[in-house]
């Protein structure tokens, strides 16, 4: 019996995905982890793996394809001692199939079209009609997919398939006889509704699955949290002395820290020290964290992701060094696993490699701070009561106002200011 390959749920908040390339073509055989496709989620581009054994029948669903639905089945597999040709003719005509558990969603998320207008009339429908109101519309997803592309109302189609179903056949050639709300029954309205029209050359990109989801998120921390904004000044020459020293001693085992590594941890202890900073605004609860794990902004070419140090304050530098340089370099690739960049109880943004002296991060939900570093630079400061010149850091953090107070993280600034300016505690 053919097996129905479903879109994954490659993360708990995942709903849809592209298929952005298949790693297989029909007719491949293929074995239990075997990679066999490369899907663009929100955060991050990732291999889809075969559970089962057999050959690939048909894919239903081409690369390229945008907002998949998890669950949605994307091809079919055919058993061993069964005929591909078998299976892929299964699938056109609608043909069930079993689904192995490659995710959480046992039941298609996918399209289910809007329901009929008018209740069923009564009990004597024959079984192959349209269903009753509320009922799911059993179609296949080739079915599905024809009548979103000619806007067919799957509710008024009666199905020639098994148990009524709703087949290739039975969509082919019809067009909608009433205006259906939309493709997919309480899906958003597509964005290429407002047109953007304009006399300059241009060029038109379309958006990533990641870029939309940074729009959207940074969209409503803007709009929902109430950010207040703390900035110190920070003397980085102990801390880049010791820099140095432990670098020196670290390169036998080719490990080099950064400045970045180095306030990775600071803010870690400091979140630890001031305990009314870790944490989060959850409605009416506030949550408070029992350890520092401190999301580190990474930028990729597709966007921003944020891998997570977790328990930052009570790790090594070395440690810290060596998890961030693997965790930064499997981000660019796109392979980082959604455990690696999903939680996190503050994040750290540092733009101080591009020259950028002092900025304001936007939180990242449902977060309660994050820390924005600026670039060190050689300043006139006072020190011992006479002028000198020191190299100076601004750092600003911003904070969720409605569970953090202005007074608990100024305390968590001074805080992270202290253990910069005195380093050796961060090796203690």
């Amino acid at each position: 019996m053919p097996i129905s390959l479903k879109m994954p749920a490659l993360s708990p908040t995942m709903e849809e995905g592209t298929l952005a390339k298949w790693l297989v073509k029909e007719g491949d055989e293929v074995s239990s982890g075997d990679l066999l496709a490369e899907i663009e989620t929100d955060k991050a581009t990732m291999e889809f793996e075969a559970v089962d054994e057999g050959t690939i029948a048909k894919i239903l669903v081409a690369e390229g394809t945008d907002n998949v639905k998890v669950g949605e089945v994307i091809a079919v597999l055919a058993e061993e001692g069964e005929s591909a040709e078998d299976a892929a003719n299964a699938a056109d005509n609608g043909g069930g199939g079993t689904a192995p558990a490659v995710s959480p969603a046992e039941e298609p998320t996918a399209p289910a079209a809007a329901p009929e207008p008018t209740p069923a009339p009564a009990p004597t429908q024959p079984a192959a009609a349209a269903p009753s109101s509320g009922d799911r519309i059993k179609a296949s997803p080739l079915a599905r997919r024809i009548a979103g592309q000619n806007g067919v109302d799957l509710s008024v189609i009666t199905g020639t398939g098994p148990g009524g179903r709703i087949i290739k056949a039975d969509v082919e050639g019809k067009s909608t006889s009433a205006p259906a709300p939309s493709a997919a029954a309480g899906s958003p309205a597509p964005a290429e509704a407002s047109t953007f029209e304009t006399t300059i050359p241009h060029e038109a990109e379309k958006l990533s699955n990641m870029r939309k989801t940074i729009a959207r998120r940074l969209t409503e921390a803007k709009q929902t949290i109430p950010h207040i904004y703390l900035t110190v000044d920070i003397r980085l020459d102990a801390l880049l002395k010791l820099r140095s020293e432990l670098n020196a001693a670290l390169a036998p085992r080719e490990i080099k820290l950064s400045v970045n590594d180095m306030l990775i941890k600071a803010l870690a202890m400091a979140l630890v020290q001031t305990p009314k900073c870790n944490v989060s605004f959850a409605g009416d609860q506030l949550i408070s964290y029992q350890r520092a794990d401190i999301s580190v902004a990474v930028s990729i070419p597709n966007g921003l992701i944020t891998p997570i140090i977790e328990g930052a304050g009570s790790k090594s530098l070395s440690a810290i060094a060596v998890e961030m340089k693997e965790l930064a370099g499997r981000a660019k690739e796109g392979k980082l696993q959604p455990h690696e960049y999903q939680g996190g109880t503050a994040s750290i943004s540092n733009m101080g490699m591009f020259g950028i002296k002092q900025f304001d991060a936007v939180i990242n939900p449902p977060q309660g701070m994050i820390l924005a570093v600026g670039a060190g630079e050689k300043r006139p400061h006072v020190i011992d009561d006479s002028l000198q010149i020191a190299t100076i850091m601004s750092a600003t953090g911003s904070f969720d106002h409605r569970a953090i107070d202005g007074a608990d993280g100024a305390q968590l600034m001074k805080t992270l200011k202290e253990l910069v300016e005195n380093p050796l505690g961060l090796v203690a």
